[in-house]
Parts: structure tokens; sequence; C-alpha cells
């Protein structure tokens, strides 16, 4: 079996989850093996049920009311546990930091290797992974040894697909072993994010924001054009360095992966960190008024010109239309 460490938030699997969902079951069907899933919190039975579309055939809820909420050592001591119990022959999660955390924990425990951001595997003897390094600017190819070989899939290198025919889930209640001392680091509370508001990982549309905005006050621009166009506003490290705007809207390799339909680069000049966390837009829209910004080489499109200028005219062109 294949088990697959599946995040979930509302009832739903996350995105990224599906993603490695999907990989997971083209490579269990290489194998001629099982899928399998494990979940955390008190919606995983509500997630679990719907798996079935994407060939899991076997749930695993973990029992235990201390993990509802996110406890990176507790998580991966019931991870580690639960391999101990059903033998899989590998076990996966998306490449976000909670999927890393937890894989890399329990691998730790297990005292096994664990390969990061696969974009491909080749299973056998020697099992073979190819996977992104430094912000995905260069592939390594590696071999990953143990009884059980722990991987985790890249962010947006396999698009979520449902399985031809779904599948029946059997769920079942796992209940690990756990001391306090995996409960040391633990969430206490969560801050829920504005009502109607587009989250930022999921967005269709993302319009993103640069040092040449030039201050807090500025974004509100980018904030009409982004709720025109229903999406979210993304920001580069250095806007949150220079506190204009939160850490949460942070896009690149220490903030959020996006894929949307289009991501809208306003004065941003598009360093290896940021262009990491957008490269996975189907298109790249860049206003900036220097054309040799490197990322305009990463875009489709292109506007030369001053986005103070260009934005709000976007915007007026949008709402006339809308009007019209």
């Amino acid at each position: 079996m294949i088990i697959t460490f599946v995040e979930h938030d509302g009832g739903r699997a996350d995105r990224s989850s599906l993603e490695a969902l999907t990989f997971a079951r083209r490579l269990a069907s290489g194998l001629g093996d099982s899928l399998g899933a494990v979940l955390f919190g008190p919606e995983a039975a509500a997630a679990a049920a719907g798996l079935g579309a994407y060939g899991v055939t076997e749930a695993h809820l973990v029992d235990d009311s201390r993990l509802d909420a996110y406890a990176p050592a507790a998580w991966g001591r019931s991870l580690a546990g639960l391999v101990g119990t059903t033998s899989p022959a590998i076990v996966l999660a998306a490449g976000t930091d909670r999927g890393q955390e937890v894989l890399a924990y329990a691998a730790a425990m297990l005292d096994t290797p664990m390969a990061a951001n696969c974009i491909e595997v080749r299973p056998g003897e020697p099992f073979e992974v190819t996977r992104q390094r430094w912000g995905g600017s260069l592939l390594e190819e590696a071999r990953l040894d143990g009884a059980v070989r722990f991987l985790t899939i890249a962010e947006h290198a396999t698009q979520p697909e449902e399985a031809v025919a779904p599948s029946t889930v059997r769920v079942a209640a796992f209940s690990p072993t756990l001391s306090e001392a995996d409960l040391r680091v633990r969430v206490v509370a969560r801050v829920a994010p504005e009502v109607g508001k587009v989250s930022l990982a999921d967005a269709r549309v993302v319009v993103g924001g640069g040092r040449g905005v030039g201050g807090a006050e500025a974004f509100s621009e980018l904030e009409e054009l982004a709720g025109l166009l229903h999406g979210a506003v993304g920001v580069s490290r250095v806007v949150t360095s220079a506190g204009w705007r939160p850490h949460s809207q942070q896009v690149g390799q220490t903030g959020t992966r996006i894929a949307p339909d289009i991501y809208i680069a306003c004065g941003i000049s598009g360093a290896i960190q940021h262009i990491v966390g957008c490269k996975a837009a189907k298109t790249i829209l860049a206003i900036n008024t220097d054309r040799e910004a490197p990322i305009m080489s990463r875009a489709a499109y292109a506007v030369i010109g001053d986005l103070h200028s260009v934005v709000p005219a976007l915007s007026a062109e949008i709402r006339r239309r809308q009007a019209s």
C-alpha cells in the first residue's frame, strides 16, 4: 500500500493534497498496489468521504482529541505508529510546510531517510527519484533507501485529477501512543481570514505587488483590481520586510507558492525566491518600468510603464465592461 498524508480544511482535502493523491494513484497503479490515506483533526471523516474520487480505498483517521490542532511531533509520531501497523511500501505527502514537517518527523522517528520535493519516482531496486533543489532552480537524481520510502511531492508539479472510476473508501480509526513530550509544540489558536476573502493559495487570479508599489497606502489600487477580478493580493518578500503587508500575503520560497490562471506582477523585479513561488502560474503579466527586470523573461505579457497609471486604467476598463 501507498499511504498519503492528506491535509484538509472545512471537510475538504486541500488542493496540494489532491495533487499528491493524483501522483500517488498513478504510482500505485504502476506497482499494482492500493492507495490509502491518513487524516488528522475533527473534520477528517468528512474529508475522507470525498477521497474515493481520487482512488483512495482505505482512510486512516487518527483518533485522539489532543491532535485536533496541529502538533508536528505528535502528528509525526502518530504517522510513524501507523506505518508500524500497516507496513506500507511508500509514505507520501504534498511538499507543503506541514507535509514536509510531518513526514520528516515520522521518518526520523523510524530512522529512515526522506526525499523532499520529488517530481518523478522510479520504483524498484534501486528506488530512484528526481527532485527539485534550491527552490526548483536545479533537479537532482537520487536513490532512496529504506524498508519504507518516505517522500514529498513538489507543489503544483502535478495537476489534481480524479480517477476514471471512483473507489469505495473503507474508514478505520487509529489510536496513536503519545507522550507529553510529543505535545510540547502545538497550535493553540487560529486567526480566521476575513469572510469573503479569497485564499492566496487557491486564488485563480493573483495581483502581486513589490517594492515598485512605493508604500503600504498604494496597495489600495492593487486591492481594487484583485476585487474586480475576484482574486487575491500577493506581495514580494521586500514588501513584508518593510512592514507594508503581512507575511500571509508573501509569494515565494519562504511564503506561499501559488498556481493561479493569471498572476499580475506589479512593480516586482523577480528575484529567484519570488519566482519559485509564482512559477506554477499559467500566465504571468508583468507591469514594470524596468524592461530588464528578471520577471520580464518569465512573463507571457509585459507592460512597460508606471503601475500607478496602468493598474487604475485596468480597473476602470473592467468596471466599464462589467457595467455594459
